[in-house]
């Protein structure tokens, strides 16, 4: 039950994700374009490149303590990071007269869905036994974890391709050719 858990939060969140982090953040407000933005936009693009870490050494590898061990590691960056960035919002957007309340709300919503997958695969990961805690290093006989881990494996190329989105629009030279791209895209 608790991969069918962890598997309907992360695909909640890879779905807000996408819509806040590329729809707003990238194509309609432009960050990256908006000088009090760009550290905020800084911020989204070093979480963009820890998800697909996360997911690859977290989620997807198993049988391995050191991977686990650095997927927890860009899990506590990725809080750190989150942190940042919710204490620089509020500058960040003052041109367009602050954060708008149903995007603050949808920050809540994909934060919580992406922590709480991750708690909850920790919890599973993770056994307290007499002797402490220890990490189980075969996933396979639970319950959904195959659902699971073909969730974590598919999201993967897309997440990779996200964080470059985020990278090709923080470095000055790149931003030139998105914004020629952008501009000949007449909706939304």
């Amino acid at each position: 039950m608790g991969f069918l858990i962890s598997t309907i939060l992360l695909s909640a969140f890879a779905l807000l994700a996408i819509f806040d982090g590329f729809y707003f953040h990238i194509f309609k407000y432009q960050l990256f374009n908006q000088k009090e933005s760009r550290f905020e936009h800084l911020t989204h693009t070093i979480g963009a490149i820890l998800f697909p870490l996360i997911v690859y050494f977290l989620f997807i590898v198993q049988n391995c303590q050191t991977c686990f061990y650095l997927g927890s590691l860009m899990v506590v960056l990725d809080i750190l990071v989150l942190g940042i960035d919710a204490f620089v919002e509020k500058d960040s957007r003052k041109f367009m007269g602050g954060l708008p309340r149903w995007e603050y709300i949808l920050h809540l919503f994909a934060n919580g869905f992406h922590f709480a997958s991750i708690a909850v695969f920790l919890a599973l990961k993770l056994t307290l036994t007499e002797n402490g805690i220890e990490i189980v290093e075969d996933l396979s006989t639970f319950k959904n974890f195959d659902m699971f881990q073909f969730l974590a494996v598919n999201l993967l190329p897309g997440a990779v391709i996200f964080a470059f989105v985020h990278v090709f629009t923080s470095i000055d030279a790149t931003i030139v050719y998105w914004n020629k791209l952008r501009n000949k895209i007449t909706c939304c």
